[in-house]
């Protein structure tokens, strides 16, 4: 039986309506949970990247990325094993500012998790933190204390470690849908 590994999945694709619908389909059909997912402009103009995170067999991956690339708006779909990959994650944090001065342990707790206090006003005060999912949830876990009054993390952001073909890709792309 095939091993179960977290695998991140990326898509490039031009940016029409009704895709994500179509993705999240292919995930849904095979009773397959996304762990983590983000879409973003790539390094080509006016092509998207899509990074999805699930935890399923090599042979299970290679069904999924074969059947996201059948929709007509993928260009490409590849996976990669964390291993392969150069990942982060994001996360916000609001708090009452009253903590902030009230409570010399949260300084300490901001300062110890090499996060950033990105704005104070005088009700609260927004602590971002970037870096691995257990590196933002034990800061979540540290400030959950202090009555959180919001939370909110990203999904997986990543690069790849070896080069891709993708590049020439798109460029390709790119080039024919600009004659």
């Amino acid at each position: 039986m095939s091993e179960i590994t977290r695998y991140t999945i990326s898509i490039y694709s031009e940016n029409n309506v009704g895709l994500l619908n179509r993705v999240s389909a292919i995930f849904l059909k095979r009773h397959i949970n996304i762990f983590s997912f983000s879409t973003s402009q790539s390094e080509i103009p006016g092509v998207f990247r899509f990074v999805i995170v699930v935890k399923v067999t090599e042979e299970k991956v290679k069904k999924l990325v074969q059947q996201i690339e059948k929709q007509v708006d993928v260009i490409k779909a590849y996976y990669h094993t964390d291993e392969e990959t150069i990942f982060q994650e994001s996360a916000l944090y609001k708090v009452k500012s009253s903590y902030l001065f009230e409570e010399r342990q949260i300084q300490n707790i901001i300062k110890n998790s090499h996060a950033n206090i990105v704005t104070v006003s005088p009700e609260f005060f927004v602590i971002e933190k970037t870096g691995f999912r257990q590196e933002t949830e034990k800061l979540r876990e540290d400030l959950a204390p202090y009555g959180l009054m919001q939370f909110v993390r990203s999904g997986r952001i990543s690069v790849t470690k070896a080069p891709m073909d993708i590049s020439e890709i798109l460029n390709n792309f790119n080039h024919e849908n600009n004659e």
